[in-house]
């Protein structure tokens, strides 16, 4: 049968993986090379019969001494068809007795190493039709060369692909180097067709309002989000269309960021007690959540509610930006200054069983009946619940002043009731198993925490969030980058690993920049300079101006990709491109604002030829900028604080600021400080109307 079908007929009818985690075994009977591992994922699978090594030197001399086909198995601690599989097969002895003596097994933290992911992942898209996810199993040659990759297998279906690649390769292995070779080349080219030779890109009008209008038709106007299930939060999306809405007034795209930020909060992937959002809604209703929690999704939504609250003054996103903080100091924040990566979906193995209640349950904890039909309408809270086994997910349908006159109560006494018995409800459900943390530190994921800090301190006005802020990026200078500006991208029982990806210098880099602009304090400037200088020397594509994902330092996989289309967290190089553009003209150096010119030359092609602008709305924002330069706000003088915090509480996605109670070396401020004023200059392509020192005319001459 051919390989194709052989394949084909292996995964039909399989689940793919969206993805959980399992708590440590009392007992061990056997442990492999992962134990030595700091990585949560990898240490979950210490313990398995199989004999797992992590991708090191020594198991990839190991495949080519003994001349065996690697397997490796791609997951993370969250991740729960991950576990799923583990407990299947993975801890089955005579599943592992296939695999220990047929294949060199290799598991692989993708959080940890998202350049081998990526590799693996596109050998998966390529060799399997798409479908694709984790736990992510691919085969491989001695070499790494993939020849197959799939996703999760029950252990009767994962028997039958051990032995079909066992038995091919021993009987017909040239068949395997033909795969191999052929899958290669595509997993090089793969993504390539994104970049194209670049001419300039003029941006006009019909251009921003054509691709607007193409994005907001994929979007739902009544649930928010895009259209169908599952529903991820997606925060760059909201960033975009709330900026494109402010620049041009358009109202279709206001009501769609507002319809999206309501219900997603109102909604059950919003922790309604606690704080904090799950991973995605598998609904479209934002109501039943796939209850892991991520540190990349929570720092950027922080950002994005924060963006919000200024933009519309909603206080109800304020108080989102405020519950999540708290729920990120609470349970993720490290003493070292740096923020743990996820809280698994499952506890106990069962997922989402640390969130969800029986009404029986809160009948018990709500004894005042009128309190308990308040709470009951409020929350969604059905008898019969409202999801499977008669369980309820906290939720809202109804907006608190419709509940509050419902009762016969004012705003504040609803408030009250409501915040007094979720401190009930929050104090026991802490008596529950609580669900497994996965407490590395990840330099990316941080950056973008950190950024949600900046932007909280910013809007709100809250000391606390700068000072937690300048802490995170102290620990990022101090732990994890080195004094040649190369940086780490793990940090773990007080070490830092791994040489850093572009995502971590893009996101730590965006990060720095904001908070220069938030503080004045060089240090930050120079940093952000310093990496871009790093990212510039060792991440050169050959043949583009973007920047391959991993650097010329790495020991090579068998390709360099690069990495181009927005998901939920926005692409490596788009999110360079947009800080080489604020550090050009923050440092007045055009060689930095040409090569965002050049990316986004190569790219923006791309984005109008594929018609999904939603996939690369970090690029769209960029768009943005180059139609329209941004102003320049430069504070100069001793009361630069009390004037930077006032502009900074408003909106301004426009706006770059630089300043200081000196002049400094910017080339912007010099000339600029005069004696016994704090003088506000608001300027464009460095051209400066006249300084003022009253808020209210320079936040005009802003709207101008």
């Amino acid at each position: 049968m051919p390989y194709s079908q052989t394949i084909l007929m292996l995964t039909v009818g399989l689940s793919i993986a969206a993805c959980h985690s399992q708590p440590q075994k009392m007992q061990h009977q056997y442990t492999n090379h992962l134990i030595h591992e700091t990585s949560p994922y990898l240490l979950q699978h210490a313990h398995n019969p199989v004999d797992w090594y992590a991708w090191n030197d020594e198991a990839l001399k190991k495949a080519k001494d003994e001349n065996k086909l690697i397997l490796i198995s791609i997951g993370y601690s969250s991740c729960h068809w991950c576990h799923v599989m583990e407990h299947e097969s993975f801890e089955d002895t005579s599943v592992a007795a296939i695999m220990n003596a047929n294949f060199v097994c290799i598991k692989v933290d993708r959080e940890e190493r998202p350049d081998i992911d990526d590799v693996y992942m596109a050998a998966c898209q390529l060799s399997s039709g798409g479908g694709c996810g984790w736990p992510l199993n691919s085969f491989a040659l001695p070499d790494g060369r993939p020849v197959w990759a799939g996703t999760y297998f029950p252990t009767g279906k994962w028997k039958e692909v051990l032995e079909y690649f066992r038995k091919t390769y021993a009987e017909e292995p040239e068949k395997l180097r033909d795969y191999a070779q052929r899958l290669v080349a595509g997993v090089k080219d793969h993504g390539l067709d994104d970049v194209v030779p670049g001419v300039e890109s003029i941006i006009n009008q019909k251009e921003i309002n054509d691709i607007s209008k193409l994005f907001m038709s994929r979007m739902d106007p009544q649930m928010g989000g895009r259209r169908g299930s599952p529903k991820f939060p997606m925060p760059n999306n909201w960033q975009y269309l709330m900026y494109f809405a402010q620049r041009y007034n358009n109202k279709e795209a206001a009501s769609i960021v507002t319809t999206t930020l309501d219900k997603m909060m109102m909604g059950g992937i919003y922790d309604q007690l606690e704080g904090g959002f799950a991973r995605y809604s598998t609904d479209s209703l934002w109501l039943v959540p796939h209850f892991e929690k991520m540190l990349y999704d929570n720092g950027q939504l922080v950002s994005l509610y924060a963006q919000a609250y200024a933009w519309s003054g909603k206080t109800e996103y304020l108080d989102v930006v405020r519950q999540t903080l708290d729920f990120v100091d609470h349970n993720w924040s490290d003493p070292s200054g740096g923020f743990y990566s996820s809280y698994d979906a499952d506890s106990e193995k069962e997922e989402g069983k640390y969130y969800v209640w029986s009404a029986d349950e809160l009948t018990k904890l709500i004894p005042d009946e009128r309190q308990r039909k308040l709470f009951f309408t409020y929350y969604d809270i059905g008898v019969s619940g409202n999801w499977e086994d008669g369980k309820n997910i906290l939720n809202r349908h109804r907006p608190a002043e419709e509940v509050a006159k419902q009762n016969n109560l004012t705003i504040e006494e609803f408030y009250s009731t409501i915040t007094k018995i979720n401190k009930v409800l929050l104090e026991e459900r802490k008596k529950r198993v609580t669900p497994g943390l996965d407490d590395k530190i990840l330099a990316s994921w941080n950056g973008l925490m950190l950024q949600g800090y900046v932007d909280a301190y910013r809007v709100g006005g809250d000391k606390k969030y700068i000072d937690r802020a300048i802490k995170n990026a102290t620990f990022l200078k101090t732990q994890m980058i080195k004094e040649d500006y190369r940086m780490d991208r793990n940090y773990k029982n007080g070490k830092s690993s791994i040489n850093a990806f572009l995502d971590d210098y893009a996101n730590v880099i965006q990060s720095y920049l904001s908070l220069y602009q938030t503080t004045f304090d060089t240090q930050w400037l120079e940093l952000a300079k310093g990496m871009t200088d790093h990212v510039m020397k060792h991440f050169e594509s050959d043949s583009t101006s973007l920047f391959y994902f991993t650097s010329d330092i790495d020991p090579p996989l068998i390709a360099r990709r690069l990495e181009v289309s927005d998901n939920v967290i926005p692409s490596a190089n788009s999110t360079m491109a947009r800080n080489l553009f604020v550090l050009g003209d923050i440092l007045d150096q055009q060689v930095y604002k040409d090569r965002a010119q050049k990316i986004f030359n190569q790219v923006w092609p791309v984005v109008k030829r594929d018609g999904q602008p939603s996939f690369y709305s970090n690029w769209c924002q960029l768009m943005l900028m180059f139609a329209q330069a941004p102003k320049e706000v430069a504070i100069v003088g001793k009361d630069y604080e009390g004037i930077l915090a006032k502009i900074q509480k408003t909106y301004q996605p426009d706006a770059i600021f630089v300043g200081g109670a000196e002049e400094g070396n910017l080339p912007l401020l010099q000339g600029k400080l005069a004696d016994n004023q704090t003088l506000i200059y608001v300027c464009q392509n460095k051209v400066c109307k006249l300084p003022t020192d009253d808020v209210s005319k320079a936040m005009d001459l802003l709207k101008n």
